[in-house]
């Protein structure tokens, strides 16, 4: 397979001017922060910009972006922004990019372009919009686009072929094959064939669920056994999905209005998204079932469905501050509480904790390992080969997931009889240039995470998390002291202080002489700079509390000269 693992990759060569440059800024190697950069004829076309969830290492963190550098010298040579569909790890970064510049056209379906509209809308950025829908055509620069329809988890979803001079790309987005859609719109095989005829050169498909062997389940199967859930259900039923599954709801809510509940959403982003999605008839809510959710104590407790967020632990989310009792909804014995979605790798211990929170609570929960309560949005092994015999692409690009899924992809597309040397895998800021209808890996980009962490973007660092890591962990020791360099000897301190940590400020005293002594050997010695007196005080306590206590505190020296 055509990849650069057992090498260094070198910045890119300047670029042949027949060739077409792919640069993934996120979502290789990764499930998330999906976002693809073309570049053709000097001209840049962007295919989704996402975010990626913070893990439990990312402490503080609320979003990763993609790494935006790579563009900031040529913002201008944006043509446009194609978003596949409405999911955050496809355009939750959005507004993080027209931040740096504002006017860039922004092409998707119309659910897509709502959901951005009204997010761009919160961080009061009003966009360049253009609606497309399957079997349109449309130009952006030298790109010339075709959009295809694709089945997903979440209505509207797109695929984008693109044609320029250095071969045909055809970019699946996130996709599935549901032969039976809620509804009725299907991915278009016939569409995928033509294109195939006409000359896949690479084909950059959805590697999500390419270790599942098989077919995803059908998303109509979820309807019954959530009736039967409801219908077991003694008190309240919470269901926690993602804000954007309108087919979820959907199915919630039919299941509420079959044995008489009423269904209240909680969760901004969920109120506003299915608001959206009524407004655009993607969603069909029965007269009288939706109430607001500051009206649920006026119902019987076995009447209610809250249909809230948080259904990967999220740690703001509505289910999670139920679980750690600091929502408005008490969760109590006798309430079922449903997660409607299945884990994103990395979310399993925020997921797993919010579960027992809420068993502790005394609430019965139900998650996909208890019952069919869930499908993936993703094509599984089976429907990825049935696309590669289809499609009968030159080269394939496996995206959208971790190594390993991407590995799985890309032996799906050999097993069908793409050649090794066609099949590319790369990771996030790896270039890849195609050119005469041929892709290889030609050198990389920087592309490190970018945190959102309250107002800051970009702000934080590895190097604070760690830190975080630490402080949260091992908690740190303060030592504070003055000297005079002109005498060269203490004048006050040292003085230790620890927090986060068993041990009392006693436990220190002992240290205090070999601190005392560390600094006035290094006055002696002639050292006056307060760095170095400081780096002497944090290596001293630092190896006694690694000896003594067993702990690596943060350290926190803070010399004083006069």
């Amino acid at each position: 397979m055509n990849n650069a693992l057992t090498q260094e990759l070198s910045r890119p060569p300047r670029m042949d001017k027949e060739a077409v440059r792919i640069v993934a800024l996120g979502g290789l190697g990764e499930v998330g922060r999906n976002m693809t950069v073309f570049e053709y004829h000097g001209k840049l076309l962007i295919v989704d910009c996402g975010v990626l969830f913070p893990e439990e290492d990312q402490p503080g963190v609320d979003l990763i972006l993609p790494d935006f550098s790579y563009l900031d010298d040529r913002l201008d040579d944006i043509v446009g922004l194609v978003l596949t569909h409405g999911h955050e790890d496809h355009i939750g970064a959005v507004p993080y990019l027209l931040r740096r510049k504002g006017d860039i056209p922004i092409l998707g379906s119309k659910l897509t372009i709502a959901l951005i509209e009204a997010k761009l809308k919160e961080h009061r950025i009003k966009p360049i919009t253009r609606v497309v829908a399957e079997d349109d055509l449309d130009q952006l620069g030298p790109f010339d686009l075709e959009f295809v329809a694709v089945n997903h988890s979440i209505p509207d979803a797109l695929a984008v072929f693109i044609r320029t001079g250095a071969g045909n790309i055809l970019h699946t987005g996130d996709f599935k094959m549901d032969q039976l859609p809620l509804d009725g719109r299907i991915t278009d095989l016939r569409a995928f064939a033509r294109l195939g005829e006409e000359g896949v050169d690479l084909f950059m498909t959805d590697s999500t669920n390419a270790e599942v062997p098989g077919f995803t389940a059908l998303e109509k199967d979820i309807g019954p056994v959530l009736e039967n859930l409801f219908g077991t259900a003694e008190r309240r039923i919470i269901v926690a999905s993602f804000s954007s599954h309108v087919h979820r709801v959907q199915q919630v809510l039919n299941a509420a209005t079959a044995h008489g509940r009423k269904v209240a959403l909680v969760g901004r982003s969920m109120v506003r998204n299915m608001k959206i999605a009524e407004d655009l008839g993607y969603l069909n809510v029965p007269q009288g079932t939706l109430i607001d959710v500051k009206k649920v104590d006026d119902y019987p407790e076995d009447q209610i469905v809250l249909m809230c967020t948080g259904s990967q632990g999220e740690p703001m989310a509505a289910l999670s501050r139920m679980a750690n009792r600091s929502h408005r909804v008490d969760v109590g014995d006798g309430d079922t509480v449903i997660l409607a979605s299945s884990l994103i790798p990395g979310n399993e211990n925020s997921v797993f904790k919010v579960i027992n929170g809420l068993m502790k609570l005394g609430a019965r929960v139900i998650s996909k390992a208890d019952a069919k309560i869930h499908v993936s949005g993703h094509a599984s092994g089976g429907e990825l080969l049935y696309c590669y015999n289809i499609v009968k692409p030159r080269g394939v690009m496996p995206v959208h997931g971790e190594w390993r899924h991407l590995l799985a992809n890309a032996r799906h597309a050999e097993a069908t009889g793409v050649d090794p040397n066609n099949i590319v895998l790369a990771d996030d800021g790896w270039v890849v240039d195609l050119k005469d209808g041929h892709a290889e890996v030609v050198g990389a980009v920087d592309c490190n995470y970018v945190f959102v962490d309250g107002s800051s973007v970009g702000e934080i660092t590895e190097a604070d998390l760690k830190d975080r890591l630490v402080l949260s962990g091992e908690g740190f020791v303060t030592i504070f002291m003055a000297v005079n360099s002109q005498t060269k000897s203490l004048i006050a301190g040292p003085e230790i202080h620890a927090r986060g940590m068993a041990e009392s400020d006693d436990v220190f005293d002992s240290i205090v002489p070999k601190v005392q002594k560390a600094v006035e050997d290094a006055l002696r010695d002639g050292t006056t700079d307060q760095y170095q007196l400081q780096q002497v005080v944090r290596r001293t306590v630092g190896r006694w509390v690694s000896s003594k206590l067993r702990r690596k505190p943060m350290i926190v020296p803070m010399v004083v000269i006069v």
